[in-house]
């Protein structure tokens, strides 16, 4: 039914009601024997009494309804009988649980949007006008060494003291920014303030140390590249002068023009290393499915080695168990030899240089280079693969090292998926090894059918000795 009708009904209904409570009245004061005034009196009575019923069912009625509303309950649970009062309720009830999924869609996107937050790797922390902390999430707290429930709420000039951050944000540029070290750590944080609201703070900050690691590096290394070019370049200067300005016998100018060819190939070695390096920094990583041989890795290196040694070390050469190496035969070789030619630079005539490929038992290889020369402090081996890093600069640049041999071997080993491993005592000698993942290792017993028998080959190849 229409509201309009329902209204109209309920409207003669109650008209209806007090007819019929006054004619009520007026009769039983008739049977009475009263006047005409009793008469009247008897209908307003009757139209009372009809009314307090009226009000007291529709207390009843508006009880059940908010009830209906403030339980959840359908309207024939909670006994609405049909009718405006039940509209209103449905009404009402549906506009309450709209606003209720609002709410709760509003809360699941907060909830959410902290915890992107919580999971920043930046530092978010949040300040109230009187620079008193509201909230941060865990990477500002370690990176300022906070403690988020113990210090909520607590003003984090009181905090973290550093004279750098405090003046950042008693500063009046509503973005500004510094680089200050981390408290109680050697590190060192980018830190941003934002303004907002009414005099609030957004304090943003990031770890930079591993980026200002690399511009150091950087730095140091166009220094060293342009310090290593500049010496042999000044050596052939010199050279050139001398012989356009002094006249030279022949023996002479033979000494001069060989000083000259060296420093020309030191050079030239030096630009040799360092398109390696940028080109095997910029290639892909190595296919898996791309085999060298290991045997035939082992006779390139014994035959190099053999050549650049003229008979000062005694040199040996061992295959155990590795039949191919998956990856790029150029950047293996490379590693290998660097390894191998830095022992051979190292070691005093009449030393001993051991290398060795060997398949360990978890079906990973080992490639390694051992020699018993003076060995290196334990301080350096962490530098040692840095580029032009050199324990002893002037005995290096007399050997020939261009201080780019080990960066090589850590970048070649890394692309393979590799690990470096260096050991070295003073007085003791030193050995050089890496490892490849067994994926990339094939057993003589697997490709037994490919060539001699895995036997054969082990024993003929097993050690190869020169002095």
């Amino acid at each position: 039914m229409p509201e309009r009708s329902r209204a109209a009904v309920g409207a003669w209904a109650w008209a209806g009601g007090l007819g019929l409570a006054a004619l009520a009245g007026a009769f039983a004061v008739r049977l009475s024997g009263w006047s005409v005034p009793g008469w009247l009196g008897g209908a307003a009575i009757g139209a009372t009494l009809v009314a307090v019923a009226h009000l007291a069912l529709h207390h009843r009625r508006t009880r059940r309804l908010l009830n209906w509303v403030g339980g959840g309950s359908t309207a024939r649970d909670s006994g609405v009988e049909d009718g405006a009062l039940a509209e209103l309720g449905t009404l009402f009830s549906q506009r309450v649980r709209k606003l209720e999924r609002a709410l709760a869609a509003e809360r699941a996107e907060r909830s959410g949007f902290l915890s992107a937050i919580e999971a920043s790797p930046n530092g978010v922390l949040m300040l109230d006008a009187g620079l008193h902390i509201v909230w941060m999430n865990p990477t500002a707290a370690l990176h300022f060494s906070l403690d988020r429930a113990r210090d909520h709420r607590q003003r984090v000039t009181n905090l973290v003291r550093s004279p750098a951050f405090v003046a950042l944000l008693q500063a009046g540029d509503p973005d500004s920014e510094v680089t200050l070290a981390r408290p109680l750590n050697p590190a060192s944080l980018h830190v941003r303030v934002r303004r907002y609201g009414e005099g609030m703070r957004l304090v943003l900050s990031q770890d930079v140390t591993e980026r200002e690691r690399h511009e150091s590096m950087r730095r140091e290394f166009v220094a060293n590249v342009s310090h290593e070019l500049r010496s042999p370049l000044t050596v052939l200067a010199g050279f050139v002068d001398t012989l356009l300005e002094l006249p030279l016998d022949a023996d002479e100018r033979r000494r001069v023009l060989g000083l000259m060819r060296q420093q020309a190939r030191r050079m030239q070695a030096l630009v040799t290393d360092l398109l390696a390096l940028a080109r095997i920094e910029a290639a892909p990583p190595p296919a898996p499915d791309r085999w060298v041989d290991a045997e035939g890795l082992i006779d390139h290196l014994r035959n190099d080695a053999l050549a650049a040694s003229e008979g000062r070390q005694a040199l040996s050469f061992e295959r155990q168990g590795v039949a191919r190496l998956a990856g790029a035969e150029a950047e293996l070789f490379s590693a290998c030899w660097n390894l191998l030619g830095n022992a051979l630079r190292h070691t005093p005539p009449g030393g001993r240089v051991a290398v060795r490929l060997a398949r360990l038992g978890d079906g990973s290889a080992e490639f390694s280079v051992a020699d018993d020369g003076p060995g290196i402090a334990r301080e350096h081996l962490p530098r040692l693969t840095e580029r032009f890093y050199r324990v002893d600069t002037s005995r290096s640049r007399e050997t020939g090292g261009t201080g780019l041999g080990l960066a090589i071997v850590k970048h070649v080993v890394q692309r393979h998926g590799g690990e470096l491993r260096i050991e070295s005592e003073p007085g003791r000698g030193s050995r050089f090894a890496f490892v490849l993942p067994a994926a990339r290792v094939a057993a003589d017993e697997v490709v037994a059918g490919e060539g001699p028998p895995a036997a054969e080959r082990q024993a003929t190849a097993a050690t190869i000795a020169a002095s």
